[in-house]
């Protein structure tokens, strides 16, 4: 069983506190895109929320599950473990919620690529990684989190025994490395909305 969370519980201080995963892209919101995309590589999708009110934002959306942080204000970390001790799947594709561009079948290679590590990352060069667009073994995840000190992704992703998957690689399925698209800014948003038109 394959598994997908998607971190949502983000503050939205640099989009002007607007939530993005409502942001529209070619007709849809980010997040029913996201779902779109996902389903076809996975068996379930957990939204990762920050409280029970956010969860109830989603309430519209089918074949989803929302929980809400465990640790809360602890930032990506506290999203992984949440969504970690909830997943059914051994094997998790993590996304941020401002990515309206995931494409599945990156994400079917990283599931692939994952075959004997705790992770399989996307990686530009040695210093840049796409620890939000990336697949981990649950039970990898849950060791760590469970008694950790830093909130640093790096961090972690040193802990784990990764297997990084080079961007050049990817590009011989999405060349233009769509993919990896996020929106943080309205202005971004704008930017993207009109490269579509």
């Amino acid at each position: 069983m394959r598994s997908a969370v998607i971190l949502v519980g983000g503050e939205a201080r640099r989009a002007n506190g607007q939530e993005k995963y409502f942001f529209t892209y070619q007709g849809k919101t980010f997040i029913e895109r996201l779902i779109e995309s996902l389903s076809q590589v996975v068996d379930e999708i957990i939204l990762v929320a920050r409280d029970p009110e956010q969860c109830r934002r989603f309430h519209q959306l089918g074949n989803v599950r929302c929980i809400i942080d465990i640790r809360t204000g602890t930032g990506p970390i506290g999203g992984l473990h949440a969504g970690a001790l909830a997943a059914n799947g051994e094997e998790i594709f993590v996304s941020a919620c401002d990515m309206p561009c995931v494409d599945p079948r990156v994400v079917a290679l990283l599931f692939d690529r994952i075959e004997g590590h705790d992770a399989a990352i996307p990686r530009w060069n040695p210093e840049m990684l796409e620890p939000l667009h990336a697949v981990y073994r649950r039970s990898a995840l849950i060791r760590y989190l469970e008694d950790h000190e830093s909130l640093s992704l790096r961090t972690m992703i040193r802990a784990l025994d990764a297997r990084y998957v080079p961007v050049d690689e990817i590009r011989t399925i999405d060349q233009h490395l769509t993919t990896f698209i996020n929106i943080n800014k309205i202005e971004e948003l704008e930017w993207i909305n009109g490269r579509a038109e």
